[in-house]
C-alpha cells in the first residue's frame, strides 16, 4: 500500500505528545507556521512496517477545543477539519497522561463528540504503573467504540503498538454519547478505566518540597542558572579553539590559491572570516539550548514559573510570562509567540514588550568575544571563572531590567484588576536523551542556516561596502576608511563618541540589526581590511582588547551594556508587529530599547572614564 497515512496528534500540554512525535519522526520533521497566523506547524514523516508512509502533524497542546488562545484554536480547527489546509485526517491521535487522567479526559470527550475517526494514546504507562495504578484500556476502548493503544513514548520500543494499529488503520467514529455534563462522563470513564486507587507520586512529593519552597526554591533556582552560565563558557571552549583553528586553516589554504587580490579578499575576509567568525560559538549555543530543553523535559519549567510568580505579579506580570521570557533566553521569536498561552491582553503585551531583555542565543557570540578581549581568564575563589561570572551578570541585567520595565509600565495601566495564576504541574520526569538531541539538533541546524543565508549574504554586502571605492592614488590611511562603510561610520561616530563607539563599531551596528551575530562577522571584516596583519593573526579578541592598544576597557564596557538592551533583529520587530497587530507597539519597542541602550551605555562609559579612569 503506497498511499499516504494521514495523521494528528492531540493533547494537553505535558502529556507528552512531542516525546511521541519525536519518537516516531526521529529528525524527519520540519516547523512552518500556519498560512496567516503565527502558530507554529510542526510536521514529520516516517514509515510503518508494511512500508506505508505515514504523515503526522503536532497539533499545539491544548485545554478545550473552546479556543483561548490562537494556539488552541488551531488545534480546534484541525480537529473539526474547518482549516481548509488541513482538513483531510485520516485520523485524530489523542494522546492522553494516564497519570492525570481526570483533566485530560475533557478534551478527549471533545474530540469524541466530533464523530471522526480516531485512536486514543494512552502514554506513560510506565509512570502509572511505578505509582500502582491499573488502567483497563479494553474497557475504556469498549466504553467508547475506538480503539485504545498503550505507549510509553520516552522508550524506544515504546511505541510499538502505536505502530501496529497504524499499520492495521484501526481508526473507528467513537459509539459513544456523552452526556449533558461532561462532570458525568469523565466519572463514567474514570470508574470503568482506573481499577485501583491512584496511588500519589511520592518522588514528586518529595522534589516539589525543595524547588517550591519560598527560600529554597529560590535559591536553587539562582543555582541552578549560574551553573548553567558557568557550563556556556567552561565547556565550550575546546570546541571553540577546534573551529577557530580550522576555519584559520582553510583561510590560509584557500586564500594561497587565489591570485586577485580582490577576489581573495572577498573569499577570505569576506566569506570565510564572516561566518567562521560567527560559527565558532555554536558550542556555547547548544549547550545552552541543551540545559532549557533539560529544564523542560523534566518538568522543572512549570514549577518555576509558579515558584516566581509571586515576584513577577509584583513587577507587573503574569507567572505564565516565565516561560516565554525564559524561552527569549534561546530567542526572542519564539519567546514573544509563547506568550499567547497569556490570556490577559495586558499581561501578554508586557511580556512582549521586555522580551527583547532576555538574553538571546544571538548576544552569545558578541558577548564571548568582547568577554575574552576585555576580563581575565582566571579563577574566582579558585572555583569560578570570571568570565562566566561576567556573562551571568549580563544575563541578569537584562532579567532586573525586565522587571523593573514592567513595573513602570504597571504603573501606568489603567485597569489595575489582576488574575490568578492557574498552571498545572506535572510529575517530575527522567529526561528522554532522544528528544534532548533531536532538540539541540534542530536549534544547532537553524543557527547554520542562519549563517549560512542572511549572515552569508551580510558578510559579502558588508565586505562590498568595506572595499569600495577604491582609495584613491594618493592615500594615506587604510583603504577601508575611504569606502562607504568608511564613510557612513565616520559620519556615525560623532553622535556614538558620548558612549566611547569608534567608527568601525558604529558600522558593526547597522548588520547587527538584521542579526545580532553579524556584528562579529562585521567587526571582523572591517579590522582585516584595516591592514593590521600582526594583530589578525592574533585574532579579533586580541585585535580590540586594551592589551593589543584597541578599544579602551571603558568601550568594551560599554558596547557590552549596548548589547543587553539594544532591540533584536528586524526578525523580532517583523514578530511583535505580527502578534499585536499594530506598527505604533512596534515603534514603542524601539525607541524604548535604543533608548536604554545608549543611556545605560552613556552612563556605563563616563563611569568608568571619569571615576575609574579607565579611557
Amino acid at each position: 500500500m503506497n498511499d499516504m497515512l494521514r495523521v494528528a496528534l492531540v493533547g494537553n500540554p505535558n502529556c507528552g505528545k512531542t516525546s511521541l512525535f519525536n519518537q516516531l519522526t526521529g529528525t524527519r520533521q520540519k516547523v512552518a507556521n500556519y498560512a496567516g497566523v503565527t502558530v507554529e506547524r510542526k510536521e514529520g514523516h516516517f514509515s510503518l512496517p508494511s512500508g506505508r508512509n505515514v504523515r503526522v502533524l503536532d497539533l499545539p497542546g491544548a485545554y478545550s477545543l473552546e479556543a483561548t488562545s490562537p494556539d488552541e484554536a488551531i488545534t480546534r480547527d484541525v480537529c473539526q477539519g474547518v482549516l481548509k489546509s488541513e482538513a483531510e485526517q485520516d485520523a485524530l491521535l489523542v494522546v492522553i497522561d494516564v497519570t492525570n487522567l481526570k483533566l485530560h479526559l475533557n478534551l478527549l470527550l471533545e474530540v469524541v463528540a466530533l464523530q471522526r475517526p480516531m485512536l486514543i494514546v494512552l502514554n506513560m504507562m510506565d509512570e502509572a504503573r511505578r505509582r500502582g495504578m491499573q488502567i483497563n484500556a479494553q474497557a475504556l476502548s469498549e466504553k467508547l467504540g475506538v480503539s485504545v493503544v498503550e505507549t510509553v513514548a520516552v522508550r524506544t520500543g515504546g511505541v510499538q503498538n502505536l505502530l501496529n494499529s497504524l499499520d492495521k488503520s484501526d481508526f473507528k467514529v467513537p459509539t459513544y454519547q456523552v452526556q449533558s455534563s461532561i462532570h458525568d462522563s469523565i466519572d463514567e470513564l474514570l470508574g470503568v478505566t482506573v481499577t485501583s486507587a491512584v496511588q500519589e507520586d511520592s518522588r514528586t512529593t518529595f522534589l516539589d518540597k525543595l524547588f517550591l519552597h519560598p527560600v529554597l526554591g529560590l535559591l536553587s533556582l539562582a543555582v541552578l542558572m549560574f551553573v548553567v552560565f558557568q557550563a556556556v563558557f567552561a565547556w565550550a571552549g575546546p570546541f571553540m579553539d577546534a573551529i577557530e583553528t580550522f576555519f584559520g586553516w582553510l583561510g590560509e589554504v584557500i586564500g594561497a590559491n587565489i591570485s586577485h587580490p580582490l577576489l581573495q579578499s572577498l573569499v577570505v575576509d569576506g566569506i570565510i572570516g564572516g561566518a567562521g567568525g560567527v560559527v565558532v560559538f555554536l558550542p556555547q549555543i547548544l549547550i545552552l539550548f541543551f540545559f532549557i530543553l533539560i529544564l523542560e523535559e523534566s518538568g522543572y519549567l512549570p514549577r518555576a514559573a509558579f515558584l516566581l510568580d509571586k515576584l513577577m505579579f509584583k513587577a507587573g506580570l503574569s507567572g505564565r510570562a516565565f516561560i516565554p521570557l525564559l524561552s527569549s533566553f534561546a530567542c526572542a521569536i519564539p519567546g514573544i509567540m509563547a506568550t499567547r498561552t497569556i490570556s490577559d491582553p495586558r499581561d501578554r503585551f508586557t511580556t512582549i514588550l521586555v522580551a527583547p531583555l532576555m538574553t538571546c542565543s544571538a548576544r552569545l557570540p558578541v558577548y564571548a568575544l568582547l568577554i575574552a578581549a576585555f576580563i581575565p581568564q582566571q579563577m574566582v575563589a579558585g572555583i569560578f571563572n570570571l568570565q562566566g561570572l561576567v556573562l551571568f551578570g549580563l544575563y541578569m541585567a537584562g532579567i532586573v531590567s525586565a522587571l523593573i520595565v514592567s513595573y513602570v509600565v504597571k504603573l501606568f495601566r489603567r485597569d489595575k484588576s489582576e488574575h490568578a495564576l492557574m498552571l498545572e504541574l506535572p510529575s517530575y520526569r527522567i529526561p528522554d536523551w532522544k528528544n534532548i538531541l533531536i532538540g539541540v539538533y534542530e536549534r544547532g541546524m537553524i543557527f547554520l542556516k542562519r549563517v549560512g543565508g542572511i549572515i552569508f549574504a551580510l558578510s559579502i554586502l558588508l565586505w562590498f561596502l568595506c572595499t569600495f571605492p577604491q582609495p584613491p592614488a594618493d592615500a594615506t590611511m587604510p583603504a577601508i576608511d575611504y569606502s562607504f562603510a568608511g564613510m557612513l561610520g565616520h559620519w556615525m561616530q560623532p553622535f556614538f563618541a558620548p558612549i566611547g563607539f569608534n567608527w568601525q563599531i558604529c558600522i558593526a551596528l547597522i548588520p547587527a540589526m538584521a542579526a545580532r551575530e553579524v556584528a562579529v562577522a562585521a567587526l571582523g571584516t572591517v579590522y582585516a581590511l584595516s591592514g593590521d596583519e600582526d594583530a589578525q593573526a592574533e585574532g579579533l579578541a586580541a585585535l580590540i582588547s586594551a592589551d593589543g592598544s584597541g578599544w579602551s576597557l571603558a568601550t568594551g564596557l560599554a558596547l557590552l551594556v549596548w548589547f543587553v538592551y539594544a532591540p533584536h533583529c528586524l526578525a523580532t520587530l517583523a514578530t511583535v508587529r505580527r502578534e499585536t497587530g499594530s506598527w505604533r507597539n512596534v515603534a514603542v519597542m524601539t525607541v524604548y530599547l535604543f533608548g536604554l541602550a545608549y543611556l545605560m551605555s552613556f552612563f556605563v562609559y563616563q563611569i568608568a572614564v571619569r571615576v575609574f579612569n579607565l579611557g
